[in-house]
């Protein structure tokens, strides 16, 4: 059962910020944009950070600070994650020449009309669409049949082993975090866990070249994620990531060693809204470019996405219909990025959601 998505080819931002760049192009400019320099950071609240260390010797200040996290943030830092250094470091030395090879070299990844995996953008479903200030390389990485058949295969090594060992650590880390919510939100069967079995995962490698007028464009679109749970390494610890929290804009300050999770639409629908998907967006620097890999995580497609029944009660009823993860998927690729129109749209309207 696959998943349609395509996107229409656009040319390289790395390949543009090249020559020297006095006027900004018509289609990267986004005049109507909240701003994204955010004023006075310093009073703004933190995404919390989880020490999934002590998560694991069942901490009960710590499983409620994750649980917390879930609830009212969607997002947090993990730190102590278990994922050893030399396969983080090894992966973010590799991404960073890979996305630096030369346009002959990257020719051979890039994007076919008819596939989303390779070098490009997603997305991008109209020639008058405003584009993003930003370049990515997409793969699917488990289970291994989803794969496109000359991309991995083609990765230089030793970027392409060390891409291997990364996959299968981060693999093991979703299930692990999946695992900790079941605990979190006293779920008496193995019934979320069991829904992740032979869980996909899909990478996306991102490079933001910087740009003289970055309030004038944007790097990835407010949107919220459609999988379930998304691992993400900031390679260089240039600040750009930011969440809608509260109606304001709260800047993620990257720690070292640590990698930014956060749920997506799937684990919305799985937990009846109780842990949230929430809005992020990828903003620009005029000085540095900031480098990416984001992991998703989600269920198979042949899967049926509907709140599990223990969190279904009286006082909350399920807010949402059940939906095939193919239709859900394809719902989402098939549309310009824009907040949380998709999971909206499966969402029943009881007072209790509004």
């Amino acid at each position: 059962m696959a998943m349609k998505g395509t996107s229409l080819l656009v040319p390289s931002v790395q390949e543009l910020v090249k020559q020297p760049i006095t006027n900004i192009p018509e289609r990267y400019l986004h005049p109507n944009q909240d701003p994204i320099a955010v004023s006075n950071t310093s009073s703004l609240p933190q995404v919390p950070v989880i020490d999934l260390h002590k998560l694991l010797s069942d901490d009960a200040t710590e499983l409620q600070n994750f649980d917390h996290a879930c609830r009212g943030w969607g997002f947090f830092q993990l730190i102590n994650h278990g994922v050893n250094t030399p396969i983080v470091e090894n992966m973010k030395i590799g991404v960073e020449q890979f996305l630096k090879l030369p346009m002959e070299e990257k020719k051979k990844f890039w994007q076919t009309p008819n596939d989303v995996q390779g070098f490009g953008q997603l997305f991008v479903v109209s020639d008058e669409q405003k584009l993003e200030w930003a370049d990515m390389f997409y793969i699917n990485t488990f289970p291994p049949d989803a794969r496109h058949p000359h991309l991995i295969p083609n990765i230089p090594k030793p970027f392409r082993d060390h891409l291997e060992n990364y996959c299968l650590e981060l693999k093991k880390l979703a299930v692990t975090i999946i695992g900790r919510m079941e605990k979190a939100l006293k779920i008496k069967s193995n019934e979320l866990v069991e829904f992740f079995e032979d869980i996909y995962q899909g990478m996306r490698m991102n490079y933001y070249p910087p740009c003289p007028q970055p309030e004038h464009v944007i790097g990835l679109k407010p949107h919220s994620d459609s999988g379930a749970l998304t691992i993400l390494l900031q390679v260089n610890e240039v600040e750009g990531l930011q969440i809608r929290k509260d109606g304001m804009w709260i800047p993620i300050k990257p720690l070292s060693d640590a990698f930014v999770v956060n749920i997506g639409d799937m684990l919305e629908i799985l937990t009846n809204g109780i842990y949230r998907s929430i809005e992020h967006r990828a903003t620009i620097n005029s000085m540095n470019e900031r480098i990416s890999i984001a992991t998703f995580h989600r269920a198979q497609m042949s899967k049926i996405l509907g709140p599990t029944p223990d969190l279904i009660t009286a006082e909350r009823p399920a807010l949402f219909k059940r939906i095939r993860a193919v239709d859900y998927l394809n719902g989402f690729m098939s549309r310009e990025l824009q907040g949380k129109s998709c999971i909206d749209f499966v969402r029943i309207q009881n007072d209790i959601g509004k």
